[in-house]
């Protein structure tokens, strides 16, 4: 009788390649060589009747039939796992292991991250963590990451979201700065200010200003003296150097506030909050290792609010 399923190997083939980024480090890990993880796509595809991976001499990526097989092995690998730990028992004893990659944006990565992932890390060594540290809004799927953190609103999608914190908004600016910047009392006052902002990396735009003015929520456009693009940390850095006011969520701030080199401006606007959430695919089989990340993140964060 022939097997339904003797291309399996093939199947955790093509997963290892998505998940090694090339051809090359798949077959180091895998203790093979390239041609061979490729000779094992190209009869998936054949099977399939369909490409899988684009593949080129510099770069490759998945086709929409490949991404979309790709989640659907995933979640089907997962639930075997899950079976077979559920029948040997071996899932509360077995020590993690596997990769996870996880987007971050420059605040969060910087301010609240390290600590968390250093305790992770301790207690689960044979996890490797790929951090990727932008304030580019990544696609899951497409770019293979397991979950993202992603700070201000969430535009609806399939995608579960896990609150993680609110961050509160305060505008600060250097001592130095204050001495010398006349009133700061009033939103008129701040719009006489030389303002660093920063840029939306989607968009090329400032990012309005979250205030509050006389009670009422204002999302204010800034003529900025400085924009500061890519890393939002940036503008911290540069208010520090007493090159104006700018406005950022409280954690980012928090360091150079207890050192002296900022102190909280214009209290009257500030207070409006930013919340940092965790986001991940439902439809997707996540690993023990990733599903791990996730728990621990979201508990670090419940403990702290």
């Amino acid at each position: 009788m022939a097997r339904r399923f003797d291309h399996l190997a093939d199947v955790e083939a093509l997963l290892r390649v998505v998940d090694e980024g090339s051809l090359t480090n798949a077959a180091v890990v895998l203790g093979t060589t390239p041609s061979v993880l490729s000779r094992a796509i190209a009869r998936l595809e054949a099977r399939l009747g369909t490409q899988l991976l684009r593949r080129t001499t510099r770069s490759q990526g998945l086709t929409d039939a490949g991404r979309l097989y790709v989640d659907e092995a995933r979640q089907a690998f997962a639930l075997v796992e899950k079976a077979e730990q559920a029948i040997s028992g071996s899932a509360p004893h077995e020590e993690l292991a596997g990769r996870v990659r996880l987007s971050v944006p420059t605040s969060y990565a910087h301010c609240r991250l390290a600590p968390m992932l250093a305790t992770f890390a301790h207690r689960h060594p044979r996890v490797h963590v790929e951090l990727n540290i932008t304030n580019r809004n990544v696609d899951l799927a497409a770019e293979g990451y397991d979950a993202a953190i992603r700070s201000g609103p969430l535009p609806d999608s399939s995608m579960v979201a896990r609150k993680l914190e609110d961050g509160a908004m305060i505008l600060v600016a250097s001592p130095g700065y204050v001495r010398t910047a006349g009133p700061l009392e009033t939103f008129d006052d701040l719009r006489r200010q030389r303002c660093i902002a920063f840029v939306r990396p989607s968009t090329g735009r400032v990012i309005p200003w979250m205030l509050r003015v006389e009670g009422k929520d204002v999302d204010w456009p800034p003529t900025p003296a400085i924009t500061v693009s890519d890393d939002v940390m940036g503008v911290v850095t540069l208010a520090a150097q007493g090159l104006g006011i700018t406005i950022c969520a409280e954690l980012m701030a928090t360091e150079a506030i207890a050192a002296g080199r900022l102190v909280p401006v214009l209290p009257a606007l500030s207070g409006r909050m930013r919340a940092f959430s965790l986001i991940y695919a439902p439809h997707r089989g996540l690993s023990p290792a990733a599903r791990a990340l996730i728990e621990w993140l979201a508990g670090e964060t419940a403990q702290r609010t």
